[in-house]
């Protein structure tokens, strides 16, 4: 099967070439200090552009730059198809450097992009900074995931393991994000990292996006990081049922979770995790509250 942009489907992860950077660095090991080669997680500047005007500026790490803009565009609510995008491209500078520019074609689609521009500016921290409020992030009518996946609790409790053995550059940086979707049997479907947390599920969304899978019903999304709110709201706009994470989400999250039933679960470590909304999906009945 191949995408929107021609490429064939994700088979196992690996890292991105400019995903790594390497530095030289001093050591201090129980009194002894040499000089060591590190690796460290590369963080660029992307900016996004829509009919050659710029949209928004994210700070992330370079790797599956076209993936990240196709998912920032969904799960912002500014296309819901991928037959919206007409053309996507990296820009390649002519002087030879480092492309940190996406551009955008867009048709059958209706913005003001002045207005958009006023409400974006993502950083690496956060997915939803400059938004003109949250209600309006609310409003946008997201729609309740889908009702019927079910994953058992012995399925979930083996994913963070799957996780942390397939984060290519994180087993060199020791310092990014992950996002992971998996079926609801446990296998993996698709991984991707960033220095954000909202960057990498964006360029999940993105890889099914333009390889014609959304909405993603069937699946389940474990997130490295906490379950913050901008996290759900993406979810919910791929149409995940299922999201989990390995910290804690905030409370704009949960609340967010229950008001469109999202099941959302926290602390997956080890055989224990903790749900917050809509525990039908993945507890039997004789064990819901």
């Amino acid at each position: 099967m191949r995408g929107l942009n021609g490429t064939p489907e994700w088979t196992r992860m690996r890292a991105p070439e400019r995903s790594v950077e390497l530095t030289q660095v001093t050591e201090w090991e129980d009194g002894r200090v040499r000089p060591v080669q590190d690796s460290l997680a590369a963080e660029e500047p992307l900016e996004i552009r829509i009919g050659g005007v710029p949209l928004t500026v994210t700070m992330r790490t370079p790797g599956h730059d076209l993936e990240l803009a196709a998912g920032f565009l969904l799960t912002e609510g500014i296309i819901e198809v991928p037959e919206q995008i007409a053309g996507l491209r990296a820009v390649t500078p002519e002087n030879g450097l480092k492309s940190n520019v996406v551009e955008v074609e867009l048709k059958d689609t209706e913005f003001e992009t002045e207005d958009l521009r006023r409400n974006f500016f993502a950083a690496s921290s956060c997915g939803i900074c400059g938004k003109a409020s949250i209600e309006a992030i609310r409003v946008r009518g997201l729609r309740h995931p889908d009702t019927g996946s079910r994953i058992d609790p012995e399925v979930l409790c083996r994913l963070p393991e799957v996780l942390r053995a397939e984060q290519a550059v994180f087993s060199r940086t020791g310092g990014l994000h992950a996002a992971a979707l998996f079926d609801t049997d446990g296998q993996l479907i698709a991984l991707r990292e960033d220095i954000g947390r909202h960057n990498a599920v964006d360029k999940i969304a993105g890889w099914a996006l333009m390889q014609g899978r959304l909405p993603l019903s069937r699946h389940v999304m474990l997130v490295s990081g906490r379950g913050g709110f901008e996290i759900v709201q993406k979810a919910l706009a791929a149409g995940i049922p299922i999201l989990a994470s390995v910290s804690a989400p905030s409370s704009l999250a949960v609340k967010l979770a229950r008001e469109l039933g999202l099941t959302l679960i926290g602390f997956l470590r080890g055989r224990r995790f903790v749900i917050y909304s809509s525990e039908y999906r993945c507890l039997p009945a004789a064990h819901q509250p």
